[in-house]
């Protein structure tokens, strides 16, 4: 039919245009967030682009749902701005005749959000998670590069390595400079390797000195040693069980009772149930008067789209808490959320009956009425 191939291929459009400007935008504020991140040392540099790639899919449901809310919007917004939805409407077909081509539109893309919300987002956030945790707790020597001094976990050793061997495991003229509050000492060797003994990893020392220096009483002591062992990284490899709950499957949220969990699985449903009541919703709010000069129902619609996932995340935080139960979240947010789609798009289809029946033509002078 000519009604719905000409309103669907105009969705398709105003989609296309729309994902690459809000996708290009979240990337760019994405990229240099990461990049400042490397920049501090928090993350590895060789891994940005891969984490770029988890935080993306981490936010590609959001923009999805952007993209078409605005898609619905701003398309049926020129259809009335141009006066094509006054011919529609005297057509005999109302407002709510447009849910079926846009649903028919959007159900690829809402079954995109879905499967994103509900599989791929827990999994890029757990790998995102994983690998922070394993940049974050290498050991401290791994962080040296040859050349730099660099400070370990805690800030309370610096390291320094003039060269280091292929096998990256030993380090040629070590210097390492220790505060624990009470003494400073700083330890120079001509040879360090790593070792493990009893299952803790330790910097080994070799041809070398220490000097400490008391900063109670001021005394100082110097020792050499052909031999010495110093403790690098307490914890240099630890699991990654403990996931929070952004990060863990969506069957093991559901099969948690407990109060966060139930708000992760909160605003995990509510994400994708919000992707179907914008659509809805962005055929009732974009109505807009074509003799008005400035449009002003897209911006109230982004407003509108800001306080509805503002929602989603209080809903979050009240179930998290154990103010509300899941069940009542989504049934007061998106149950409410549906119940307004439905009446704006009635409202919006009385005033159409209203305003053509109300409209008759006027006769001329001497001819009848």
């Amino acid at each position: 039919m000519l009604f719905d191939s000409s309103v669907r291929a105009e969705l398709a459009r105003s989609f296309g245009v729309t994902l690459v400007v809000i996708l290009t935008i979240v990337v760019t504020m994405m990229l240099i967030r990461t990049l400042g991140q490397a920049a501090g040392g928090n993350i590895a540099p060789q891994d940005v682009v891969l984490l770029m790639g988890y935080l993306t899919l981490a936010q590609l449901p959001t923009m999805l749902s952007l993209s078409l809310f605005v898609a619905v919007v701003a398309s049926l917004s020129r259809m009335y701005r141009e006066s094509e939805m006054q011919i529609w409407f005297a057509s005999g077909i109302g407002l709510s005749r447009f849910v079926k081509p846009v649903l028919r539109f959007a159900w690829p893309v809402l079954t995109v959000i879905v499967v994103l919300v509900l599989l791929v987002q827990p999994w890029g956030n757990r790998s995102s998670a994983q690998l922070k945790e394993r940049y974050e707790k290498r050991s401290d020597l791994s962080r040296v590069a040859p050349g730099q001094f660099q400070s370990s976990r805690d800030g309370s050793r610096v390291f320094f390595i003039d060269r280091d061997s292929e096998d990256s495991r030993t380090g040629r003229n070590v210097f390492i400079l220790s505060q624990n509050g009470k003494s400073e000492s700083v330890t120079s060797a001509h040879q360090g390797q790593i070792e493990w003994i009893d299952g803790e990893r330790y910097l080994v020392l070799e041809n070398g000195q220490r000097n400490e220096s008391s900063a109670s009483n001021g005394s100082k002591t110097m020792a050499r040693f052909a031999r010495y062992q110093l403790q690098v990284d307490e914890q240099s490899v630890r699991s990654v069980d403990a996931l929070p709950p952004r990060a863990m499957n969506t069957l093991d949220l559901i099969a948690s009772k407990q109060p966060q969990h139930q708000g992760q699985l909160a605003w995990r449903f509510g994400l994708a149930v919000a992707a179907v009541n914008m659509v809805l919703l962005g055929i009732g709010m974009s109505a807009t008067n074509p003799r008005r000069a400035n449009n002003w129902n897209l911006l109230f619609a982004l407003l509108g789209f800001v306080v509805y996932f503002n929602l989603i995340n209080l809903t979050q935080a009240w179930v998290s808490n154990g103010r509300t139960s899941l069940l009542q979240a989504m049934l007061s947010v998106h149950g409410g959320a549906f119940v307004i789609a439905l009446g704006l798009m009635w409202l919006r289809d009385q005033g159409n009956r209203l305003s053509l029946s109300s409209w008759r033509p006027r006769a001329r002078k001497g001819q009848p009425a």
